[in-house]
């Protein structure tokens, strides 16, 4: 990508074909179909791109298992059809990963073995690799640190892993490579009209303060659990459509699972599902499903959360987790579509797109799975609202940037695809950036120089956050390396030593609040 104020410049240059607002993965798939579509096409985001919702999912690409048990075929359909193509279009942005289904009870075999099937039956010549069953030995010899009292086996099946983040600025990048401009920390304070009609927004740099206006013949609402504040911006009577619901992870030492094959439990005390994910060297375990009122860029998971996720887990294996084990703990906000009176695992995943009378095209729901389909219809949608002639959808078989074959998905480096050598070319002009931040961490100083000129990160927690993983595998150790990567960004942005002071103690302010002592002594 361009420099944040290159794009800058692109904006005051333009009229504009399609403007979306929202950096999450909605909004970029949004800004891929409509660049690569040979639309203009120019994205804003509020904070960083995802900055919220997009970079806390539990980072799988799957059907779910789930919707399967509500009987949600079709999304179940679409979802094993997108992650057979996202594994043919970013093969270096997603693995194969195996889970196990424990049984611990004589008809939990054959009830999860057949559902299973039924999974490898609809991802058809898009799916991994076949389902089967393992006996207690052979799932002991697998899962070592797995409960062996009173359980009977189980069943192993495949699905796709992703890191979020890492997927958000590839889609970023693909948009900037098809000619969109991309640029975040740039907030939409107001719409343009003309008649009624949204012809474009007013816009606040957050980083200098300037507001600037931008026009665009569609305009597309892409800000997830913040759709309905946008809606409202537009036309203040409107009623709401998103139902956000807070799904919470604990990152633990991978010591409490002992293999590189992940757990599902199907049904827990609440009814939802609970993975325990080997991620990145350490084990993901979540999630919850709660209701909540207040919308936050930074939203905190609750005691009664974490407790809930500490004893689910704690049932399936040999060593309890207790918080003192928590190494990092984060939460995000599904836009579930409202429907009053029902549970939110009830709630619908599926995406909708509505049209105010002004023209603003707003969409809301869905998932990371299908964010690809999500913006072919949201696109197909602009294009009708705008009165352009039909083109038609280029993203079924376009490949991501950085797309490689053959990675190895245990290399930290694996995410950046082809990129990987022009960040080796990097570290060769300059050996010093040839350290690794922390030696807990597999990321090297380079990797922040990259970041900052060709990733657009502008801030410690743009890097420790979602360039890389550091805050949510570690918050204790992120908070330990915030000065070294102060420096190391504050070279390449030009920063003064003021700004490089003042973003350590914006950052550690931040990561505190993912370490549960921190959380506890601060009652």
């Amino acid at each position: 990508m361009k420099q944040r104020d290159k794009m800058i410049q692109m904006v005051d240059e333009e009229v504009w074909d399609i403007l979306i607002i929202g950096g999450g993965a909605t909004g970029l798939g949004a800004a891929v179909d409509a660049a690569s579509r040979g639309l203009k096409t120019v994205l804003v985001e509020q904070s960083d791109f995802a900055k919220a919702t997009s970079s806390r999912s539990t980072k799988l690409i799957h059907g779910g298992l789930r919707y399967l048990q509500q009987g949600n075929i079709s999304l179940v359909l679409e979802a094993l059809k997108a992650r057979g193509r996202f594994c043919q279009n970013a093969p270096h942005l997603i693995c194969h990963r195996a889970f196990f289904v424990p049984s611990y009870h004589w008809w939990q075999g054959p009830f999860y073995g057949i559902g299973l099937k039924i999974y490898d039956i609809l991802a058809g010549k898009l799916g991994l690799e076949p389902s089967k069953h393992l006996s207690k030995e052979e799932t002991l010899a697998r899962l070592p640190t797995l409960d062996p009292e009173e359980l009977l086996g189980g069943t192993i099946y495949y699905d796709g892993q992703f890191d979020d983040s890492r997927l958000a600025i590839a889609l970023a990048q693909t948009a900037a490579d098809h000619g969109a401009c991309m640029i975040n920390y740039m907030k939409v304070v107001g719409f343009l009209k003309e008649k009624n009609h949204v012809v474009g927004v007013r816009v606040r740099d957050e980083e200098s303060g300037a507001e600037r206006e931008m026009r665009a013949k569609v305009v597309i609402n892409a800000t997830g659990v913040f759709s309905d504040s946008l809606r409202r911006l537009d036309q203040p009577e409107v009623a709401k459509i998103v139902q956000p619901s807070q799904g919470v992870h604990l990152v633990l030492d991978k010591s409490f699972l002992e293999s590189e094959t992940a757990i599902l439990i199907p049904h827990t005390a609440d009814g939802r599902v609970l993975f325990m994910v080997p991620w990145h060297d350490r084990v993901l375990v979540g999630t919850t499903d709660t209701l909540v009122d207040e919308i936050s860029l930074e939203p905190q998971p609750l005691d009664e959360e974490i407790d809930f996720i500490l004893k689910e887990a704690g049932k399936y294996l040999t060593k309890q987790p207790e918080k003192k084990d928590i190494l990092s703990l984060f939460a995000g906000l599904r836009p579930l579509i409202a429907d009053e009176g029902k549970k939110t695992a009830a709630l619908s995943r599926d995406h909708t797109i509505l049209l105010s009378d002004s023209g603003l095209v707003t969409i809301a729901g869905g998932k990371w799975t299908t964010y690809r389909k999500m913006a072919e219809d949201v696109i197909d949608k602009a294009l009708s609202v705008g009165e352009f002639e039909e083109i038609p959808c280029k993203t079924t078989s376009l490949r991501l940037h950085g797309f490689l074959e053959n990675v190895d998905p245990l290399d930290p480096w694996s995410t950046y695809g082809s990129d990987g050598a022009q960040i080796r070319e990097i570290i060769r002009e300059r050996s010093e950036l040839d350290q690794l931040l922390h030696p807990n961490f597999p990321y090297l100083h380079g990797e922040v120089v990259w970041a900052a000129r060709n990733e657009m990160a502008r801030t410690i927690e743009d890097i420790l956050s979602r360039r890389t993983r550091c805050l949510l595998l570690d918050a204790r150790l992120s908070i330990t390396i915030a000065p070294l990567v102060a420096r190391l960004l504050a070279e390449e942005l030009k920063r003064p030593k003021e700004w490089e002071e003042q973003q350590i103690v914006t950052f550690t302010k931040l990561a505190e609040r993912y370490l549960i002592d921190e959380r506890e002594s601060s009652r």
